[in-house]
C-alpha cells in the first residue's frame, strides 16, 4: 500500500541525471539512455559489465532502474541494495536504494538509506532532490526541505525541484512559502497541472481572485492526458465550489474523471470479494494475552475525508503521543507473511491466507510492526497510524497487536461519498476507482459500513469506537476526553487547540487542519441539489 490520503506526488525529474562521480561516466551516459527509453541497449551494456566484474555496482544500478521502468519494484528493491552494499561509501546507489523502497512501502529502511546518502552528499542537485523525495515520502518534510531547497540553490531550472519544495513545505504548515515554489515551478513548466492544482487547494478562491481561464484554458490542451484532467478538471471543480457555482462544479468533476472512470471499467477491481475476506479475519478466537510492555500504537481508520486526519491532530497534540503518518508497514508485514502471488499488497487471496496464520506468527507481525516504526514515530512510545484503508485490517491489528487502540471515524453518508468523490486521492493505484463514479462510491461506502458493523460486533469495545465526524464539531471538548481516555491518555487543555500542532501533514487535508473547527463542511452535499439525487438512490436508507 501507499500513502492514499496525499493526492500530490513528489516528481522525480527524469530529465536530470548525476553529475560525474566516482562511478564514472558510465553511469551518467547510461542513466541518459534510460531517460530515452534505450532500455535493450543498458540492459546489455549492464549484462557486458557484470561479465567482466561481478561486483560491478554501476551495472546492478542500471538493471534496478530498468527494472523499476517496467515496474518490477522488489526485484528494483534487490538490485539497488546490491550495488549500495558493494559501493556502501556511494551516495547515489543509496539514494536511488531509498527511493525505491518508498515505491514497495518499506519506509523504515527507505529512511536509513536515506540517512546514509545524507551523511555521504557532495554538490549535486540531482541527489539532492532524491534525498529529499525519499524523507518527504517518509513522512520527514522537516528533513526534505533543506535537501529540496539545496537542489534548487546548486540547479534553480528543473521545475519539478521547485515543485517537491512546495510540496514539503504545504505539509509543514509553510503556505505563502509554498505558493511561492509552485508559481516557480509555473514559470520553468506552464503546464504543471499539479502545480496549478496545489495552488488553488491553498486558500479559498474568490470572483476577484481565481485562476478560471488559465485552468480551462490548460484543461483543453491537456484534455486527452488523465492524470492532468484529474488535476486540473479537480481544481476548477473546488473553485466553482468557493465561488459556490455548485452545479458547475459538480459537471467538472464528471470531466475530470471521464477518462479515469474509463481505464476504471476496464480494470475492474473486486471490491465485495475484498469486503468478505476482511471480515473472516475476525472469525476466531483472538490472542488476549499483550505484552504490557510494549507500546500500544493508535490506528486511526476509516474513508478519507471523514475526519481522520482531525483526530489524528487531536491525539497527537497530546504531549506523549506522536503522528508517525500513514504507515504501510502493517499490511506489509501481513503480505510478507501471507506469501500470496499477486503484486497487490492488499488484495482477498492475503486476507484469506492470514486466516492461517499462528499465534506465534501473530505475535511476531505485532513485535515486528512496532520496531519498524519506532524511528518513523520519533522513537515515541504512542504514536499514530493514520493509514485510512487499515480499516480492512482491524480484526488482523487486534490479533496481532492486542494493546491497540482502533478508532474508527464515521460521517454522515451523503457527505462521506461526496467528500470521497470531490477529492483527488493517489491516481497511481486500483485501491480508490470507486471514486471515479457516486454509484460505485455509494457501493463501497455500504461496504463500509456492513464491516464496520462487523467490527463492532466482533472486537472488544476497549479497543475498538467509533467516533463521528460531526459530533467532534458540535461537542469538541467531550469528544475531545472521549478520545483520550479510551486511548488511556489523561486529559491536555492542548489537544482542544490541535490547529496549533506544528507536525507535518501530509494529506489533502494540510491546510484544513491547521485552521480551528467550522461546520461548513457538514451536510455540504445539500447544496448541490438534485444533482446527487442519484447519490441519495443508491445508498437507500444509508442516506443522510
Amino acid at each position: 500500500m501507499v500513502n492514499y490520503a496525499q493526492s500530490r506526488a513528489y516528481t522525480d525529474g527524469k530529465e536530470t541525471v548525476p553529475n560525474q562521480t566516482s562511478s564514472s561516466q558510465r553511469l551518467i551516459s547510461a542513466l541518459q539512455k534510460i531517460s530515452s527509453k534505450q532500455y535493450e541497449q543498458v540492459h546489455a551494456q549492464a549484462i557486458e559489465m557484470i561479465q567482466v566484474n561481478v561486483n560491478d555496482p554501476v551495472a546492478y544500478c542500471l538493471l534496478a532502474t530498468i527494472a523499476a521502468e517496467f515496474g518490477n519494484h522488489s526485484k528494483a528493491v534487490e538490485l539497488f541494495d546490491r550495488a549500495a552494499k558493494i559501493e556502501p561509501q556511494n551516495a547515489y546507489f543509496q539514494a536511488y536504494l531509498g527511493r525505491a523502497l518508498t515505491t514497495i512501502g518499506n519506509q523504515q529502511a527507505a529512511k536509513s538509506a536515506a540517512d546514509k546518502a545524507a551523511s555521504l552528499i557532495n554538490s549535486d542537485a540531482h541527489l539532492a532532490d532524491t534525498i529529499g523525495v525519499i524523507y518527504s515520502r517518509t513522512g520527514f518534510h522537516e528533513n526534505a526541505v533543506p535537501f529540496f531547497e539545496k537542489a534548487v540553490k546548486l540547479n534553480p531550472t528543473p521545475a519539478n525541484f521547485h515543485y517537491n519544495l512546495a510540496a514539503s513545505q504545504q505539509f509543514l504548515g509553510y503556505f505563502e512559502a509554498a505558493e511561492k515554489a509552485y508559481f516557480e515551478t509555473l514559470n520553468r513548466d506552464p503546464n504543471a497541472y499539479r502545480a496549478w492544482s496545489s495552488i488553488v487547494g491553498l486558500k479559498r478562491q474568490t470572483s476577484e481572485h481565481n485562476y478560471l481561464s488559465e485552468l480551462i484554458s490548460l484543461f483543453e490542451t491537456l484534455v486527452n492526458d488523465e492524470d492532468a484532467s484529474l488535476h486540473l478538471g479537480h481544481a476548477i471543480a473546488k473553485t466553482m465550489e468557493d465561488l459556490e457555482r455548485y452545479e458547475d462544479s459538480f459537471e467538472w468533476l464528471q470531466k475530470a474523471k471521464r477518462l479515469k472512470l474509463n481505464e476504471s471499467e476496464s480494470k475492474a477491481f473486486s471490491y465485495s470479494r475484498l469486503f468478505e475476506a476482511a471480515k473472516s479475519t475476525a472469525n476466531g478466537a483472538f490472542n488476549t494475552a499483550a505484552i504490557e510492555s510494549d507500546p500500544a500504537p493508535i490506528f486511526i481508520i476509516g474513508l478519507p475525508r471523514t475526519g481522520t486526519t482531525l483526530v489524528d491532530r487531536i491525539l497527537s497534540s497530546h504531549s506523549d503521543v506522536t503522528a508517525a503518518g500513514e504507515l504501510n508497514i502493517f499490511p506489509g508485514l501481513i503480505k510478507q507473511v501471507a506469501e500470496t502471488a499477486s503484486n497487490m499488497v492488499m488484495d482477498a487471496d492475503t486476507f484469506i491466507a492470514s486466516k492461517a496464520f499462528s499465534e506465534q506468527a501473530l505475535d511476531r507481525i505485532g513485535h515486528n510492526y512496532i520496531k519498524a516504526a519506532a524511528e518513523l514515530s520519533r522513537g515515541a512510545d504512542r504514536f499514530t497510524d493514520k493509514m485510512p484503508l487499515n480499516f480492512f485490517y482491524a480484526g488482523l491489528i487486534h490479533k496481532a497487536l492486542p494493546n491497540a487502540r482502533i478508532i474508527a471515524l464515521r460521517r454522515g453518508a451523503m457527505d462521506s461519498c461526496l467528500s470521497n468523490y470531490r477529492q483527488l486521492l493517489t491516481v497511481q493505484h486500483s485501491y480508490y476507482h470507486y471514486t471515479y463514479d457516486l454509484n460505485e462510491t455509494a457501493k463501497f461506502y455500504r461496504q463500509f459500513d456492513q464491516l464496520m458493523s462487523h467490527w463492532r460486533a466482533n472486537l472488544p469495545a476497549n479497543r475498538f469506537i467509533e467516533v463521528a465526524y460531526e459530533d467532534i464539531v458540535h461537542d469538541q471538548e467531550n469528544q475531545t476526553r472521549r478520545l483520550l481516555e479510551f486511548c488511556g491518555l489523561e486529559w491536555q487543555p492542548s489537544c482542544m487547540r490541535f490547529h496549533e500542532n506544528k507536525a507535518p501533514v501530509s494529506t489533502a487535508s494540510s491546510v484544513q487542519v491547521r485552521q480551528p473547527l467550522y461546520s461548513g463542511s457538514i451536510g455540504r452535499w445539500q447544496r448541490y441539489g438534485d444533482k446527487l439525487d442519484g447519490l441519495k438512490q443508491a445508498l437507500g436508507t444509508l442516506a443522510k
